[in-house]
């Protein structure tokens, strides 16, 4: 049986191809979130931003790697949408995204799935700690 060639009218393409963008946004969407989440240390970051904003020194402190690393880590999570900065002065403070955003599910999965991890547990017993010493002083080290 031949095949015909059928012409859409233009309306149609358009919606076609706005279909088509907001899949591949999709996709990329979900792509950026499971790199952001595909990374111990990066699940650090998430779970130690629980109810709280911290600065770069406060989460390299805590988990013990070079500022570069950490930066590294919080641009990934930030492209994800699953973190967001906050300027105040010349500091900027990193906290998860707002409770409406889209990506709260996978944050609250991930604090739900992690709870109970020992490195978690550990993590927020130190970070108690680093709470108590003046931001000041932790960066300058």
């Amino acid at each position: 049986m031949p095949r015909r060639n059928v012409q859409l009218p233009f309306a149609a393409n358009v919606a076609i191809l706005r279909h088509m963008a907001n899949y591949t946004q999709a996709l990329g969407a979900v792509a950026s979130v499971g790199l952001a989440i595909s990374d111990p240390g990066r699940l650090r970051v998430l779970t130690a931003l629980t109810g709280r904003s911290l600065c770069v020194c406060q989460l390299t402190a805590l988990l013990g790697l070079a500022p570069s690393t950490v930066s590294k880590h919080l641009s990934v999570l930030k492209q994800a949408g699953l973190v967001i900065e906050k300027k105040a002065g010349r500091w900027v403070f990193h906290t998860l995204c707002d409770c409406d955003c889209s990506c709260r599910p996978v944050i609250d999965w991930i604090q739900e799935q992690l709870k109970r991890d020992g490195q978690v547990a550990a993590d927020r017993l130190r970070l108690k700690e680093i709470l108590k010493l003046d931001p000041e002083e932790l960066c300058r080290k």
